[in-house]
């Protein structure tokens, strides 16, 4: 049975993709930091195997690597909160962290899992419309998904015949909004849903489906798609 890895896989796209995968009859590994998320997805998902590890530790995913043999699909969804903010008053110190917990944790990973991919194997990285919309309060955050989009075309070229993509999501309902009031949350999908081509915020798994075309389609690589519901397109703010 092939094997697919997925960090960042216990919550919103990462486990959207994860379930995904699964169901296409994959052995469905997926990792995170948070025990009680884990134990969530044991419950809701034992179908899925669990294994506590951070994307950024590269002794912990390489260790994790080497017990799964051979990686055929490997999916990083690994995402951060911080980095936004007006650009005067941006925190240069928090917009490190943000390259930490988002970039270098990207970097990380594959490198850390590289020596156990199946040469034909494939990565799909998730970056964000940050890094292709000009939005207000975003430069520092889009800095970050830039920095990961910016590996898709390189890595593409150096690791083939393995295949490598991204995919940018925009305006997508899950728990990364779980730090903002409610009604700030509920106010921005309204005006979101009134402003975007598709009329509609995404869900996790709308946008865990083209992760798992990008994942798994052979003759796709070096492509960023673009899952954004026309985000792109429009200011959101």
């Amino acid at each position: 049975m092939s094997i697919a890895l997925v960090a960042g896989g216990t919550s919103g796209i990462g486990l959207a993709t994860a379930r995904r995968l699964q169901q296409r009859g994959y052995d469905v590994h997926v990792t995170g930091r948070d025990k009680a998320r884990l134990d969530d997805v044991a419950s809701s998902d034992p179908e899925l195997t669990g294994h506590r590890a951070d994307g950024g530790d590269a002794e912990a995913m390489a260790a994790l690597a080497g017990t799964l043999g051979t990686v055929d699909v490997l999916v990083v969804s690994l995402s951060g909160a911080e980095g936004m903010g007006p650009i005067d008053a941006l925190d240069l110190a928090v917009l490190r962290r943000a390259f930490d917990a988002k970039f270098w944790a990207h970097l990380t990973t594959i490198q850390a899992v590289l020596p156990h991919l199946a040469a034909d194997g494939s990565i799909t990285l998730l970056s964000a419309i940050t890094a292709r919309a000009a939005m207000a309060g975003t430069a520092g955050i889009g800095a970050v998904n830039a920095a990961v989009e910016a590996l898709v075309k390189p890595l593409a070229v150096e690791l083939a015949p393995r295949r490598v993509n991204a995919v940018s999501p925009g305006v997508v309902d899950t728990a990364w909004w779980s730090g903002f009031p409610d009604e700030v949350r509920e106010g921005f999908f309204a005006q979101a849903a009134a402003s975007l081509p598709s009329r509609r915020v995404a869900t996790a798994d709308d946008v865990a489906e083209v992760v798992t075309l990008a994942a798994t389609n052979r003759n796709l690589t070096g492509t960023v798609l673009e899952a954004d519901g026309g985000a792109r397109l429009v200011s959101l703010g």
